[in-house]
């Protein structure tokens, strides 16, 4: 099939979303086209040549022959410039920033792709076509990293990570190990200097977050909400411990016997997602039960983590591909 993958290309997590799509598209044997979206730029481009966003694309669709796409893959809002473009047309949502706007094009598209099981129902109840295909994501592991037992939050611009309060418990609680959270300065509130506490507010290239991620036993990653979740599976496949609410999505990916789940003390609303914020006395007994943790029990999580990752990455291109020929 001819497809193209329609996505703002915002340099984080759907920039990512974007490649790994394509990658799996790829393996299956479909032609890929992306189209990365900025912010403005068309809009611009418009009015410098005197057409409407709308008529631009319908243009530059028609120069490139997308017309005769077989399907358009929208990730996270549903463009209606591009509809026209392909026969038919499929939304990779995410829950949480599935707005009106999309909830009023929702009829024109062909297919739901979830990517949790818990999104099936959200959009079931709204009429669509849904199909689970789950997601994947990076392999970030480097076994050629020491691993050390402390604790790693990889906040990035994200505000459902937990990450405020997770960093007010930790200052109250001075004999926990090292806590290192890497946070984007565009989201960043940095509070009371703590001895524990390492708040890394950068940008740091690649391959330093790659050994940090690698370096620590201990991933905590108490979202609040998760389209899908790249900071938690790439965990997952790095082989770490990871500590997550419990709550859905994330308990999906975290299972009892491959990482510690804590309970929620009340929850919210964004969107179409339901929040859900951690117990902090359920946290403190989670980071307990990690640091009482055997050195062969951390191995023996981390690899059924590792495991799970595994399974999941080569069974997902085929649940893609077999969605996409159902269509």
């Amino acid at each position: 099939m001819r497809i193209n993958v329609i996505a703002w290309d915002n340099g984080l997590g759907l920039s990512r979303h974007l490649r790994l799509l394509a990658l799996a598209l790829r393996s299956c044997g479909h032609e890929v086209t992306l189209t990365g979206l900025r912010r403005g730029n068309w809009r611009k481009l418009g009015r410098r040549i005197g057409l409407g966003t709308r008529d631009l694309w319908n243009r530059v669709l028609a120069d490139r022959g997308w017309a005769r796409l077989d399907v358009n893959i929208m990730i996270e809002h549903i463009r209606p410039e591009f509809l026209a473009a392909a026969r038919r047309n499929v939304l990779l949502p995410h829950p949480e920033w599935f707005l009106e706007s999309d909830r009023a094009l929702l009829p024109r598209v062909d297919a739901v792709f979830a990517q949790t099981r818990h999104a099936v129902p959200l959009f079931e109840e709204l009429g669509a076509r849904v199909r689970y295909t789950g997601f994947t994501s990076e392999d970030r592991r480097d076994a050629a990293v020491p691993r050390r037992r402390v604790f790693f939050h990889l906040a990035g611009r994200s505000q459902n990570k937990g990450t405020v309060q997770l960093l007010e418990l930790w200052r109250r609680h001075p004999e926990w190990p090292l806590l290192t959270v890497v946070q984007n300065p565009r989201s960043a509130t940095s509070g009371a200097v703590a001895a524990n506490i390492a708040h890394r507010i950068d940008y740091l290239d690649d391959a330093e977050l790659r050994r940090l991620q690698n370096a620590h036993w201990f991933h905590l990653c108490p979202s609040e909400t998760e389209g899908y979740g790249h900071y938690l599976v790439e965990a997952m496949g790095l082989g770490a411990v990871v500590i997550t609410t419990d709550a859905a999505p994330m308990n999906e990916f975290i299972a009892v016997d491959r990482g510690l789940r804590v309970a929620c003390t009340r929850s919210g609303r964004q969107n179409l997602a339901t929040t859900h914020f951690f117990d902090e006395a359920a946290m403190e007994r989670a980071i307990a039960q990690a640091l009482a943790l055997p050195d062969a029990e951390l191995v023996r999580m981390g690899a059924a983590a590792r495991g799970w990752f595994e399974d999941n990455a080569r069974a997902f291109p085929g649940r893609l591909d077999a969605a996409l020929r159902d269509l």
